[in-house]
């Protein structure tokens, strides 16, 4: 009676296992018989996004065809409920039983399939919440500064006809509340999708996107947002209650739909390294940029044109440390978090990736940054998360002030002009970027600018280089007759002033002196007149 009782029991456990349905990828051997072609790619393709394309040298390839909708229709045939497919990947997201993936694992073109979550999730759609915060007098003054966005705001660049697609957890708040009121006026919402519950609604499930997003798009009279005149994409791609491989599939899905409509930025406050499964866990030797599965997809966007920003990640104060996928990534910006002091915060993870590529590319504010909470009051927010989208703000203004340059163009500007470019390393990358320093760097690309000359009360010196310089000028006997140690000379602070009214009427000898290695002292003739 014992036996029958447990083997009873063991017949109906694995009934039920080969009955649950869960989310799994399914991964199709080709693309035969697909309707569309790389010679026709408006198709699937809108007109901004091939534009971005030729204005990077991006070719459309076999690789950006949608799926063979047979293929779709055929899984569907076997019972398993299809929902969003990727290009890149050529496959589809399902909810399926055991039995019915064991019914698609024998269909002639489906190469593999992939467990990537339990349960269904994706035929409705939890509620939202009410979020409620404090409300408090913090300002975005601090944060603005910088990274010289109250510059380039006062310059008339506020992201103006520049895509942004914002990947994360959920909008609450952003479809009612005031400080949102002028993205929804101009009609900048440009599209949502919610890629975890397929609820078609993103202004619900959590609060961080809406804190994201305000560090960009977010206008009041003590509230101003990075780059509030920029188009915007939403989409939720991130489940809060669960950790598992299908966060990574949707980010995934985001940022083809990001690739079809033509986004110039992709901006992620998401990272991912562990899982509520194991076995979905990756290690620090896997941080290459290859491996995770988000890491692939966010290679597949910067191939395509886009800008992607991402958070380093909050893991500097644990037992990991590093830089957690996407932030892996050679090319793209990851953003670590610094204090208003330009201290590196204790959380921002480090790098650099596992094939030694420093990381992350530049810091932010990531220290009591403004944002605006669900309920529109304006409070404050740690982590790598708002520091991300102020880079992504710097960004969109680079791209409307230099709308000729690729994306990639505007990331090497980033990078060349940090505070810490001539010496990066893998706690604060290239340091704080600038939208000064890029204009700077632009307009003033010589190794050294020296003006007036003839100089009557005040020389202005350019250089390029982030290090200490020091000013000799000497007489034509060879005598210094005028020495001056520059602060640190970056291009968001160049050109400096040097006061030389004390000096007689005469000629003289300029020496400039940089305090690095890789240059050489130079020497110029210097009139001066009265």
């Amino acid at each position: 009676m014992a036996r029958c009782s447990i083997f009873l029991g063991v017949l109906f456990l694995s009934t039920s296992v080969w009955a649950q349905t869960n989310r799994h990828m399914v991964f199709f051997a080709d693309k035969a018989g697909t309707p569309h072609s790389i010679s026709s790619p408006s198709t699937f393709l809108s007109n901004r996004a091939l534009e971005r394309r030729i204005k990077s040298g991006v070719s459309v390839t076999s690789m950006d065809l949608p799926v063979t909708p047979a293929y779709v229709t055929q899984v569907r045939a076997t019972g398993a409920k299809a929902f969003f497919t990727t290009r890149w990947m050529n496959g589809v997201l399902v909810e399926a039983t055991s039995a019915q993936i064991a019914a698609i694992e024998l269909l002639p073109f489906v190469s593999s399939t992939e467990f990537v979550a339990p349960n269904q999730r994706l035929l409705g759609g939890r509620k939202g919440q009410k979020f409620s915060s404090n409300s408090s007098s913090t300002v975005t003054d601090d944060q603005l500064h910088m990274l010289g966005l109250d510059t380039m705001h006062v310059a008339g660049y506020r992201g103006e006809g520049v895509m942004i697609a914002i990947f994360d957890s959920g909008f609450f708040g952003v479809d009612t509340n005031s400080p949102f009121q002028a993205v929804r006026d101009g009609n900048q919402i440009k599209m949502t999708t919610d890629f975890v519950t397929n609820s078609g609604n993103v202004y619900q499930l959590d609060d961080h996107g809406t804190n994201v997003f305000s560090v960009i798009a977010a206008e009041t009279n003590s509230f101003h947002g990075g780059a509030p005149e920029a188009d915007y994409l939403l989409f939720v791609t991130e489940d809060v209650p669960t950790e598992y491989r299908i966060e990574e599939y949707n980010w995934l899905f985001a940022a083809e739909r990001a690739d079809s409509a033509g986004a110039d930025i992709i901006q992620g406050s998401l990272g991912y390294n562990t899982f509520d499964d194991p076995s979905m866990d990756y290690t620090t030797s896997e941080l290459d940029g290859l491996t995770a599965v988000v890491s692939k997809a966010a290679g597949f966007a910067r191939d395509r044109g886009m800008l992607v920003v991402v958070s380093a990640g909050n893991e500097g104060a644990s037992a990991w440390k590093f830089i957690t996928p996407p932030a892996d990534v050679q090319g793209l910006l990851s953003v670590g978090a610094i204090t208003t002091l330009g201290i590196k915060a204790s959380f921002s993870s480090i790098g650099p990736n596992a094939n030694g590529i420093i990381k992350p590319e530049v810091v932010a504010l990531g220290v009591g940054v403004s944002v605006i909470a669900p309920d529109g009051h304006i409070t404050t927010a740690d982590g790598t998360s708002v520091a991300a989208p102020l880079v992504t703000s710097l960004a969109a203004g680079l791209i409307q002030a230099y709308p000729s340059k690729p994306a990639l163009s505007i990331a090497q500007l980033i990078l060349s002009t940090a505070t810490m470019a001539s010496k990066p390393n893998d706690q604060l990358g290239f340091g704080i970027p600038s939208f000064q320093a890029v204009r700077n760097y632009v307009e003033k690309q010589s190794s050294q600018i020296v003006y007036p000359n003839p100089v009557t009360n005040t020389l202005w010196i350019s250089s390029q280089s982030n290090d200490q310089t020091s000013i000799y000028i000497r007489d034509v006997q060879g005598k210094i007759v005028m020495n001056y140690t520059l602060p640190e000379v970056t291009w968001a602070n160049t050109p400096m002033p040097v006061d030389v009214t004390d000096l007689s009427p005469g000629i003289y000898i300029l020496q400039i002196l940089i305090n690095n290695p890789n240059y050489t002292a130079t020497y110029r003739s210097l009139i001066v007149k009265h």
